[in-house]
């Protein structure tokens, strides 16, 4: 009998799209007394990393410097039998090369405003990008599960 946890859990195809069908991203960093700090932000996807952009001073980016583990969570439903969900955790990536922050910048703006051309989102980021930094999050350890695929209504 196949147990419940390989049951439910995603193949990376059913992960990734998962994933493009989310619109926020809750995020953990470690704050220096050891407390997680939790919050939510956009994203976009590149090269097969989760990517969020935010500025250089930020809490985040302030813990990651200092440690760059981070957990990354996706999920979705509202009944027991639709609940799924991706989690990742990770040495996050920090990159401040302006011309890469700001084509990624772009990215998740472009990803979370809907109408916003490239273009757009290029000319009103230009000068943002410059007080940013770029977190990519890698899948390295990663937990995802897809109620849906039970057999059981709850």
């Amino acid at each position: 009998m196949a147990k419940r946890r390989d049951m439910i859990r995603m193949s990376d195809q059913e992960m990734w799209d998962f994933i493009e069908t989310q619109k926020s991203i809750q995020v953990c960093t470690i704050n220096k007394d050891g407390s997680p700090h939790l919050t939510t932000m956009w994203f976009a996807v590149h090269d097969g990393k989760i990517v969020l952009e935010t500025f250089t001073k930020s809490q985040k980016i302030v813990n990651l410097k200092r440690n760059p583990k981070i957990a990354v969570l996706l999920e979705d439903g509202t009944e027991y039998n639709e609940l799924r969900g991706v989690t990742f955790n990770c040495d996050a990536e920090l990159v401040d090369d302006y011309d890469t922050v700001h084509a990624l910048h772009v990215d998740v703006v472009v990803r979370n405003q809907p109408g916003v051309t490239p273009e757009q989102a290029e000319e009103f980021t230009r000068e943002m990008s410059k007080k940013k930094t770029v977190i990519l999050v890698k899948p390295e350890k990663v937990v995802s599960w897809d109620h849906r695929k039970l057999d059981v209504a709850y």
